[in-house]
């Protein structure tokens, strides 16, 4: 019998049993703070739920299951039929159905609904990030649809239904679908107007013949996927069905399922196009107006989605320092550690205050608040999803040894961290879809200088960066090279703004004298000790 060698001490609890949104000050502070009164109590409710949900030991094994199996691509059935199919372990679809579930494709269909998803999944990201693919994808193609009342008709009741059901059959027999995007090709990337896929008219004009391929097919699981390709006048939009309504399967060849960094639940995949029927969504030649609104939906998304994977490491980093010791005190109390944390949290919070206030911009949806996102959802997308990967290193760092770990978690929440700066276009388009807003849309710069001008005089080092970026913005010569910098400053003023209105005094205080001024260093960890740091790390714990 094997004697015991010591006695295990010293060692945090798991961080489960809890409620992820509750236990989410900045988070639950934005809802109330974007949501009409008479909605809060069912919102409240109804993310309570999910957030305990999302902290649930189950939950939590779901994912690990998940992300240890991933799909599998089954192109043909023992028979030698060609199926095309994508088969995934069981805590997958018991994800996903929870996502469908909480209404995280419904964000169209009710008062608020937009703060309410944008908040379900934040919390939702940091179970499980990979099935936020098909919720993202079907969630955005909403307003794509729309350019068609015949598709939208028959497609949207299902892509807002809370129902998940899965299997491929005729979307007619069905109570739920999903919507995939297949944009983007070999030779081109993100210049989809390089797209070489060809669309041949059919006799009854609005559909046609698909041949080609597409080198990134984002949940080639779903039931249909909206397509750019070259129809006679230009690209266009269309919408691809994977069955056809007389039950037969339609040509979608999935090639091979992409091997990637992180995201390991979610099946990413390269398929051909061979006679593949079609049908268009909007006008030919206007394919890219057709899914703008679809690509602004799915890249707030990203800023969600990291922001998420933010709370989720500070989550972490914090729960572990408070209740680990070292050195003869607890590690959340040791200064140095306490000021790693605090500027964690102040990244963390900065992003979640950003992304809920562009989704409570899409609930107004009037003409100052579409004109402020088109600034600001590329410049969020920009600068927030780069913050990402820092943030989960560091937060990782906090952990020591452990988080190095498979175990712990830490890990996953790092491979997956670059992704969404990837996606949706990656760091210089994004750069210069903010260029493109400055100069044809003069409402965007004015819509975005109204919003930050709302905190003029609170903060006099928030001030002086509104002031800078006026002086930057007034000088043209060499703008395409210093777009990068011009967006960094844009998303920092913004979330600067928004912390100096909304956030403890302690919280804006930091965030002004570290990201706006010369007042922190580059790495975490270098905020000027003057500030009160233990509050902000108060603020960020998971309270479990």
């Amino acid at each position: 019998m094997a004697g015991s060698t010591h006695t295990v001490t010293n060692q945090p609890p798991p961080l489960v049993g809890y409620d992820v949104y509750g236990a989410d000050r900045a988070l639950t502070e934005a809802v109330e703070r974007h949501l009409a009164p008479e909605l809060l109590a069912e919102a409240h409710g109804d993310l309570c739920a999910l957030g305990r949900s999302a902290g649930s030991a189950q939950l939590q094994e779901w994912a690990a299951q998940a992300n240890e199996n991933p799909p599998r691509l089954r192109t043909h059935d023992r028979y030698g039929n060609r199926v095309d199919e994508v088969d995934f372990h069981p805590a997958w679809h018991r994800l996903l159905g929870k996502g469908v579930a909480a209404g995280l494709t419904s964000a169209w269909t009710r008062p608020g609904g937009h703060v309410r998803r944008a908040a379900g999944f934040l919390v939702w990201t940091q179970v499980e990030a990979g099935n936020g693919c098909p919720l993202s994808m079907t969630h955005a193609a909403v307003p794509a649809l729309r350019a068609d009342p015949e598709s939208a008709a028959t497609w949207e009741p299902l892509l807002t239904s809370t129902v998940y059901d899965r299997g491929l059959r005729p979307v007619g027999e069905k109570a739920g679908a999903l919507l995939g995007m297949a944009m983007t090709e070999k030779q081109g990337g993100s210049d989809v107007r390089a797209n070489t896929t060809a669309a041949r008219r059919l006799p009854d004009g609005g559909s046609y013949e698909l041949t080609g391929h597409k080198w990134f097919c984002s949940a080639p699981m779903s039931d249909g996927f909206l397509v750019l390709a070259q129809a006679p006048e230009g690209l266009t939009c269309f919408l691809v069905p994977r069955v056809l309504d007389d039950g037969s399967r339609n040509a979608f060849r999935i090639q091979r399922l992409k091997d990637k960094l992180g995201n390991r639940s979610n099946a990413s995949a390269e398929v051909e196009f061979a006679g593949t029927w079609a049908r268009r969504v909007g006008e030919e030649g206007r394919g890219v107006r057709t899914v703008i609104e679809m690509v602004a939906a799915t890249r707030l998304d990203c800023v969600l989605g990291s922001a998420g994977l933010m709370r989720q490491a500070v989550a972490q980093a914090v729960h572990h320092c408070t209740h680990r010791e070292a050195f003869g005190g607890k590690l959340v109390d040791k200064p140095l550690m306490r000021n790693v944390l605090a500027d964690l949290a102040l990244e963390s919070e900065a992003a979640t205050a950003l992304g809920l206030r562009l989704a409570a911009a899409y609930d107004d949806g009037g003409e100052q608040e579409r004109a402020l996102l088109r600034i600001a959802v590329p410049a969020a997308k920009y600068w927030v999803t780069k913050r990402c990967t820092p943030v989960t290193v560091e937060a990782a760092e906090c952990l020591g040894g452990n988080g190095y770990v498979e175990e712990s978690g830490m890990p996953r929440l790092v491979r997956e961290s670059p992704l969404n700066s990837i996606w949706e276009g990656a760091g210089n388009v994004q750069a210069l879809d903010v260029l493109r807003a400055l100069r044809r849309e003069p409402l965007a710069l004015n819509a975005y200088l109204q919003e930050v001008g709302r905190a003029r005089g609170a903060d006099h080092r928030l001030d002086a960066a509104i002031k800078d970026l006026l002086t930057e913005l007034a000088d043209l010569e060499g703008i395409e090279a210093r777009a990068r910098r011009l967006t960094e400053r844009l998303a920092l003023v913004l979330q600067g703004s928004l912390l100096v209105r909304f956030a403890p005094p302690e919280v804006a205080d930091a965030f002004c004298a570290s990201r706006l001024s010369a007042e922190g260093g580059a790495a975490f960890g270098t905020l000027p000790h003057s500030l009160d740091l233990a509050s902000i790390v108060d603020r960020a714990g998971p309270q479990a």
